[in-house]
């Protein structure tokens, strides 16, 4: 491969997290050459946010069978099979959105999960608009008894303070850009999720992929710090 990329075919093994290429910013060759080189070796990947003409692109060689090619959350995450790097670490990933319109990230979020086999669990349009939503939804999610619940809000971004002051597994806050005016676009939810009074951590707006990621890191941690036997001191 030329030197506008180093292909990391450990990371699965060695992180846990599968191999994700951005398709913003990406010249289409440079994408596709990239995709070829890891269905050489046999290796999968998450193609996320590729642009119009990579989307175009991505059709036409799933279409012909050039590679095994599958679109998830309407196009906006693309998985590359290949051979599986072991099992997917157990426990369930809570997805919460406040609204309809956060429900895209979410998706994308859901999908890089799903390629490694994490299982999750959605509740979808449970925003503080109405606090009657979120008690039913926490109610019927905390049955299942996720490890991590990763909870997508945007406009004033009350959600994940609201959640974690309700559940015992962590929260991943993910702002997301819904809203207008001063604050719109992401900015207000995120900072009203970094001033979180409850204890939640916070990606960036829309980032939904290191959100997955953290979670999937979560899981591959093995049992909580709790139900572990405290080491001797050094």
């Amino acid at each position: 491969m030329g030197e506008f990329a180093r292909l990391d075919h450990g990371r699965r093994a060695r992180t846990g997290a599968p191999e994700v290429i951005l398709g913003e910013g990406k010249l289409d060759a440079h994408l596709f050459e990239i995709l070829r080189s890891l269905h050489a070796t046999g290796r999968g990947a998450v193609v996320s946010r590729p642009t119009a003409s990579q989307r175009r692109h991505l059709r036409r060689l799933a279409a012909a069978g050039e590679l095994p090619l599958e679109s998830l959350a309407d196009d906006r995450v693309w998985r590359l099979l290949g051979r599986s790097d072991g099992p997917a670490p157990p426990g369930l990933v809570g997805l919460v959105t406040a609204g309809t319109a956060d429900v895209a990230i979410a998706e994308e979020a859901r999908a890089v999960l799903e390629s490694v086999g994490v299982r999750t669990l959605r509740s979808y349009d449970v925003g503080v608009a109405g606090l009657h939503r979120v008690h039913r939804a926490v109610r019927r999610m905390e049955r299942f008894k996720p490890r991590i619940y990763l909870v997508f809000a945007g406009r004033e971004g009350a959600l994940p303070t609201v959640w974690a002051g309700l559940v015992k597994a962590p929260v991943v806050g993910v702002p997301t850009s819904v809203g207008y005016g001063r604050g719109g676009q992401g900015e207000a939810a995120l900072g009203a999720m970094l001033q979180s009074c409850a204890p939640i951590a916070v990606v960036n707006i829309d980032a939904a992929v290191p959100a997955a990621l953290f979670a999937l890191q979560l899981l591959a941690s093995g049992q909580p710090a709790a139900n572990r036997r405290a080491p001797a001191p050094f």
